[in-house]
């Protein structure tokens, strides 16, 4: 069951909801028979199950019941927050047992245990997500590479800021009577990210293709430091149409054969502008590089560019 994108619920009917933080990991579904094995399977059904060999005894902990438990798998950085850059070194291993064990003790993996699917022989589903989130805790799963991550009840708007102020991604926000819907988008889950904004530079862009031909595609952005422009990204995303058209001649008119970057980005076809307009982008998180991710365009700034292309 995954959630659709959306506001938080409004202060009158946030206690009808549940509020958990939303990790940046890999969605798996576990598999858990009783009898001492384990199975995990990611959203397209690979089973990943060998990638992840320190979640093995997971089978032990749970005894002799048997559950079909849906989580997400994460590679917690120092202040025990999700971190998806880290955990791409596990990602991709299920083939490579042996490379999954060595890295395991490099970058252990952390199983975040969110549902109950199934128990005990029989399918909960069509239970309430508070019925479901009960049966879950009452499993009492907590180890050394797994846990049950507490969910509020009610206390959006708090949870919003303490998610917020931790740096975190955002909340998943569940309905206490929804019922789990296996692999639809439900409105009855919501994905509430948290987005920042940041001010950078353009350097470049790549063209658009089909509908886009002549207009940017994305554009390649960068911030200043130490009087230099770094990259951070590329940003394709946000733009209305009339927006990409106006962007187009600006650009155009701030044409250069140089690449203003202190390194040339890795972009196929890009074409390079003097560093002379500044936008103000979304993004969510950073790599370890400081690249924006995932960053969508929010707004060029007139004020904070050259007045000649404004």
């Amino acid at each position: 069951m995954l959630a659709t994108p959306g506001p938080l619920p409004s202060a009158g009917m946030e206690d009808r909801w549940a509020f958990e933080v939303k990790q940046d990991g890999q969605r798996a579904m576990v598999y858990l028979p009783g009898d001492g094995t384990i199975l995990l399977r990611a959203r397209s059904g690979t089973d990943i199950t060998a990638a992840y060999p320190e979640l093995l005894p997971l089978a032990v902990a749970i005894g002799a019941r048997s559950a079909v438990l849906d989580g997400e798998i994460v590679a917690l950085d120092e202040q025990g927050r999700s971190d998806f850059e880290r955990l791409q070194q596990r990602m991709g291993l299920a083939s490579a047992p042996a490379k999954a064990a060595r890295m395991a003790s490099r970058v252990p993996a952390h199983l975040m245990l969110l549902d109950a699917v199934h128990l005990d022989g029989r399918p909960v589903t069509g239970l309430p997500y508070a019925e479901r989130r009960e049966l879950l805790e009452g499993l009492g799963l907590a180890g050394p590479s797994w846990s049950t991550p507490a969910a509020i009840t009610g206390h959006g708007t708090e949870a919003w800021e303490m998610a917020k102020d931790a740096g975190l991604e955002g909340l998943i926000a569940k309905q206490l009577t929804s019922r789990y819907e296996p692999g639809a988008r439900s409105k009855t889950w919501v994905k509430i990210k948290v987005h920042r904004l940041a001010d950078v530079v353009i350097g470049g862009w790549v063209p658009g293709r089909g509908r886009l031909t002549g207009l940017p595609g994305a554009v390649l952005v960068g911030e200043r430091r130490d009087g230099s422009l770094h990259y951070a990204g590329s940003v394709g995303t946000g733009w209305s149409q009339a927006e990409r058209t106006r962007l187009a001649a600006l650009l155009q008119a701030a044409a250069s054969d140089i690449c203003p970057f202190t390194q040339p980005p890795p972009a196929a076809g890009a074409r390079w502008v003097l560093p002379l307009l500044t936008g103000e982008v979304r993004y969510t998180s950073r790599t370890h590089a400081g690249r924006l991710r995932p960053p969508s365009w929010h707004r060029l700034r007139p004020d904070l560019t050259h007045d000649n292309l404004a």
